[in-house]
């Protein structure tokens, strides 16, 4: 039995191209990069660095503002923590720190844990359609501020923040600004310097890379200093240390670059999967509705209202072939509805009939339809009678 993988936005499978760099670097360059006194060691340095630039070019930033991370999860919390930190550690009296609750968890928890440090998380609310609303950022920018973290496009509905608004009210207040680029970063142009960002998160397997390797960009001028994270050798500036995995940042940077290359081509194919797909379920399973739908919205991220009376969970379970996600948090073992959608002001049934679908890069329009048909079948199945 074929399956159908709707759940890129929460990994992608490794391009086979990337793949070919990655399984080629690891046959044949396998020394350690810091070992720089003989060749292979060089060749693996060079390897490094030439990953290290592909992922500067993808993002619009200068090689040497980049270092490498195991993921996004490290580069958010080394981003957060290391940069406040740094700013206390110099004698800033900012201790302010602001996010938006439709944050992935990794943000939010960095930067609910520095309360523990005497610095005030401050969490504000979006608009209904997933947005941050200028006013709100700017009221709380009042009270000096260390650093401001929002991502570029939120991880369920694909909502896109106005970096560029937010960014210059943040530069204007003198706090830092970061952004965890994980979902937009290869999909939708960005360049970190334009849109006036201190600190910048990416995930390789986001982006058709293997998984274990992101980076994290961090701003030379004006230059952005971190307390690190943890201790070690020093390596990357002394950020980050510990080894580096050679082969899959030779992968990453090769996602990177293709990303560079395709990422018009993939923006005009996964509008043109949403659009079938909503097309294809609206003619078999009509009131079904896109939340957040007249926002800006990243078209590979499809967040499903389904119609009254049909719980999501309820549908996934008849769904043998169509691999999704319910959106939802799982907390000592109880779903719980997505904190997402109550962020955006969804009903806990609305939250509860509501599920995420992200096509991909390689999916075809006929698995879009596919798609379309298993899920109306199986909402249909466990619909009630009336």
């Amino acid at each position: 039995m074929t399956t159908l993988y709707f759940d890129h936005a929460a990994s992608t499978p490794c391009d086979p191209r990337v793949r070919d760099v990655l399984m080629n670097a690891l046959e044949h360059t396998n020394a350690n990069p810091h070992s720089t006194t003989y060749e292979a060691g060089r060749a693996a340095t060079h390897m490094v660095e030439r990953a290290r630039a592909h992922v500067a070019t993808l993002i619009g930033a200068d090689p040497r503002e980049i270092i490498f991370t195991s993921g996004a999860t490290e580069s958010n919390n080394l981003a957060i923590k290391g940069a406040v930190r740094h700013l206390a550690r110099i004698g800033s009296t900012r201790r302010r720190v602001i996010t938006i609750a439709t944050e992935h968890k990794c943000v939010l928890q960095s930067v609910l844990d520095l309360k523990t440090e005497g610095f005030e998380p401050v969490i504000l609310p979006v608009e209904p359609d997933g947005r941050l609303a200028p006013e709100t950022l700017t009221r709380a920018l009042e009270t000096p501020t260390a650093l401001v973290s929002i991502a570029a496009a939120n991880h369920e509905t694909g909502v896109l923040q106005d970096l560029n608004l937010l960014g210059t009210l943040i530069k204007e207040s003198g706090a830092l600004f970061h952004s965890d680029l994980a979902q937009a970063a290869g999909k939708i142009p960005i360049n970190v310097h334009d849109l006036k960002l201190s600190l910048a998160s990416l995930s390789s397997h986001k982006l058709y890379g293997p998984k274990g390797v992101g980076a994290l960009f961090i701003r030379r001028n004006p230059r952005v200093r971190l307390q690190p994270i943890f201790s070690g050798g020093g390596q990357e500036r002394g950020l980050r240390s510990g080894t580096l995995p050679g082969f899959l940042l030779a992968g990453f940077g090769q996602a990177c670059h293709i990303a560079q290359q395709e990422h018009q081509r993939d923006f005009q194919h996964l509008t043109q999967l949403q659009s079938i797909f909503l097309h294809t379920l609206e003619s078999k399973l009509p009131g079904c509705c896109v939340n957040a739908a007249l926002t800006p919205r990243l078209p590979g991220i499809i967040s499903l209202r389904l119609p009254e009376g049909i719980k999501a969970i309820d549908v996934i379970v008849h769904l043998p072939i169509l691999e999704i996600s319910l959106g939802s948090a799982c907390s000592s073992a109880l779903l719980e509805p997505s904190y997402v959608l109550r962020a955006i002001g969804l009903s806990i049934s609305e939250a509860e009939r509501s599920l995420r679908l992200s096509p991909g890069r390689f999916t075809t329009q006929i698995e879009a339809e596919n798609a379309a048909h298993e899920l109306a079948h199986a909402a249909l199945h466990v619909r009630p009678i009336s």
